[in-house]
């Protein structure tokens, strides 16, 4: 019997070094994470509970529940090591959802943006496995206009490994797609500018860009690759996004050579974050709201996965 036990233990702590050996890296357009108080500085009334959607403390609580619980599935036993966010609305809903998550794992990076409604993008880190070199917010110019900083987050993991995020929501398609197209174009070049200085340091470096892109998947920064607009993901994955009873990858990662041959991706598309798609068929996101009717859902967008095996 104790042979037997030491093998199953030997065993266990293979099995677990291997898992802690790869990262699981999340990118999540939560959809409207506002917490429930006006801020002057954002038209943000909406989200309040005197605004049309009746944003109160109970439902603001019970979306950071949902956003965490898609994650803990997402992360297993082992848990998510980073997580790039999109529509959240400030720093205590992420810290907020940190704690909700796992207390005292996590630790997270915020910028406020300019964002006329006050949304930003968020990096959600496992502090065992994950120290932050440098962070910086990098402006996106529209004009008259506004919109989301690009978040960058230059980290190692575990001691060893130097990896350069950005975290993304390009500019919306409100208006159209292709009148709006030359915001998002702007984006991109802010982006593609960012990513040279990092490969002009290090042609080897580690990059992954993620997020809310906004528009269907293009191979278009150069020296990364849009592993959206390849065909790795099943047959059966039909995107991040429900529009109108058409599914697209709006929610995307790019990444380097070096990450490249050591990584593989995936939608987490379970049932039980979707709904029934009563008018188009099929499955959709089950969202906190459909219209102004309360649903207590989770988002309008499906998360993407990136693994990386080291």
């Amino acid at each position: 019997m104790r042979v037997r036990f030491l093998i199953f233990y030997a065993l266990l702590v293979v099995a677990s070094t291997a898992a802690a050996e790869s990262l699981r890296i999340v990118s999540y357009n939560v959809e409207n994470l506002f917490y429930p108080d006006k801020d002057s500085l954002t038209d943000d009334g909406e989200w309040t509970p005197e605004g049309t959607r009746r944003w109160s403390f109970t439902r603001y609580y019970r979306k950071e529940e949902n956003i965490a619980r898609v994650l803990t599935n997402i992360g297993e036993w082992s848990g998510v090591d980073i997580i790039g966010l999109c529509e959240v609305e400030n720093a205590m809903v992420v810290k907020r959802l940190c704690y909700t998550m796992r207390r005292g794992e996590y630790d997270f990076v915020h910028y406020d943006s300019p964002d006329r409604r006050g949304i930003d993008v968020a990096l959600i880190y496992k502090k065992a496995r994950i120290d932050t070199l440098q962070t910086k917010a990098i402006p996106v110019y529209l004009g008259s206009e506004t919109t989301r900083d690009i978040l960058y987050v230059q980290c190692v993991a575990d001691k060893r490994d130097t990896l350069h995020l950005f975290v993304c929501h390009l500019p919306s398609q409100r208006g159209g797609a292709a009148e709006s197209n030359w915001k998002r174009e702007a984006a991109k070049n802010v982006l593609q500018q960012a990513v040279d200085e990092v490969l002009a340091q290090n042609p080897n470096a580690r990059i992954i860009v993620m997020g809310d892109m906004n528009s269907a998947p293009k191979d278009d920064i150069s020296g990364l690759r849009n592993r959206m607009a390849t065909n790795e993901l099943p047959a059966t994955c039909q995107g991040t996004h429900k529009y109108q009873g058409r599914w697209v990858f709006l929610d995307q990662f790019y990444t380097s050579p070096a990450i490249d041959s050591i990584s593989t991706v995936q939608v987490y598309d379970a049932e039980w974050i979707q709904e029934p798609d009563e008018k188009y068929l099929g499955l959709k996101p089950k969202r906190t709201y459909n219209g102004f009717q309360y649903r207590n859902g989770y988002s309008d967008h499906l998360p993407i996965v990136i693994i990386l095996e080291r």
